[in-house]
């Protein structure tokens, strides 16, 4: 009887400890929790995902669940999670919200996955966010839609109704790159640029780098003829690499990694030496590698990237050693090149813990039969990430001697 009563008293602090993070209300429909929104005079936050967003189960397994997260939104917001997409796994609650899922993304345009709603006690929509983040950030953008001096819509309202200023402008432009809706947000920087005498100022720099994604945007000129000036602001090497992506968008990717490209190089190769001869050899190296990682041409990739990375990885991101570290991980069979791998998933953690990529470090390691320090980093993984799933499984495997590649 003693252990029964203990064991009731435990209950309640059980589901406490399980509600540390953002406590969800997954069991009511939308006119339910507008009601309930209404009635407790708070606001609501709608995390719209779909099954297949890889953003979104990393903002659910690892984000959502954190303390600091649950101490901020179940004390302002009614919160609720909408599947955007079908599946046959889909169970009866996921199917009931079906309707009103489709009307909410036609409603509000979503076009981009995770996407967040965030609307009044009475049911208006006043503010979203595209796009996930870290527990901090997340939480200061979210913030941004308990007041009509950020909220998105209010700022929006204002600037159709005819407020113009340069502030205003700045701020409308500002809040719509966060609600991913950059039609109305290049018009309205574009619009702002109009009102400014120097453009390389701190704050029209840092603007500058939000809204220049295309050659043709005044951006881009400045970030590659006056690159110092830019690096001084965002730091070094940042103008480069906003320049090295809309020109390997625009000159590499679009021509070559279409399912009907021809594989012929040559006229890119030209166009390239023509236009950016600065940049060229080094972007044409990096963007080969990832041809034939994209046509899955694992012999030409292992020698592609292998040059590339001994040329120029000083110069590659945490992102792409992440993944080229993976890629040789999974497909290639000469473990000098996998040693290689190793190096680079390395120097992919140097300044921030990422658990996917101590997961790509871990798996490597393991690989190269250095099971007792692959099983301590991917637990270290695991608890990071909150004990994400596939991590778990992976380092079950891991335990169990069983193979984690292909």
């Amino acid at each position: 009887m003693r252990k029964l009563f203990i064991l009731l008293m435990l209950v309640p602090f059980l589901g406490f400890a399980q509600q540390k993070g953002i406590r969800f209300e997954n069991d009511l429909s939308w006119a339910q929790i507008k009601a309930k929104a209404k009635a407790e005079n708070k606001f609501i936050f709608v995390d719209c995902f779909t099954t297949w967003c890889g953003p979104c189960k990393y903002m659910s397994n690892t984000i959502f669940p954190q303390e600091i997260m649950g101490n901020y939104f179940n004390d302002k917001f009614i919160n609720v999670q909408v599947q955007m997409d079908k599946t046959d796994k889909d169970n009866e609650y996921v199917k009931s919200w079906y309707e009103d899922a489709a009307s909410i993304e036609k409603d509000y345009a979503i076009r981009a996955y995770p996407t967040f709603l965030y609307f009044s006690p009475d049911g208006e929509i006043v503010h979203r966010v595209v796009g996930g983040g870290e527990a901090e950030e997340f939480i200061a953008r979210s913030s941004k839609a308990l007041s009509p001096e950020t909220q998105y819509y209010s700022l929006l309202g204002k600037y159709k109704e005819g407020n113009k200023t340069p502030d205003h402008l700045r701020k409308t432009a500002l809040a719509a790159r966060d609600a991913g809706d950059m039609q109305n947000g290049g018009a309205i920087f574009n619009e702002y640029l109009a009102t400014q005498k120097d453009l390389y100022t701190k704050e029209n720099i840092e603007l500058l780098n939000s809204f220049t994604s295309s050659s043709k945007d005044k951006g881009f000129s400045i970030f590659l003829n006056d690159s110092k000036k830019v690096d001084a602001v965002l730091g070094e090497g940042k103008a480069m690499d906003r320049v090295k992506n809309i020109v390997a968008n625009e000159e590499i990717y679009s021509k070559m990694f279409r399912r009907d490209a021809t594989g012929d190089w040559a006229p890119v190769e030209a166009s390239m030496k023509s236009k950016y001869p600065q940049i060229a050899d080094e972007m044409l190296a990096q963007t080969k590698a990832q041809y034939y990682m994209f046509k899955q041409d694992w012999p030409n990739f292992q020698t592609q990237v292998v040059a590339y990375m001994k040329k120029y990885g000083q110069k590659a991101s945490p992102e792409q050693l992440n993944q080229f570290a993976w890629t040789v991980f999974e497909n290639c069979p000469d473990m000098s090149c996998v040693k290689e791998a190793l190096e680079w998933s390395k120097r992919s953690l140097e300044g921030k813990e990422n658990p996917m990529f101590m997961d790509t470090y871990a798996n490597i390691l393991y690989r190269l039969g250095r099971k007792d320090e692959a099983i301590a980093m991917q637990e270290k993984a695991v608890k990071l990430s909150n004990g994400d799933k596939e991590l778990n499984a992976t380092l079950t495997r891991m335990k169990n001697g069983e193979k984690t590649w292909k």
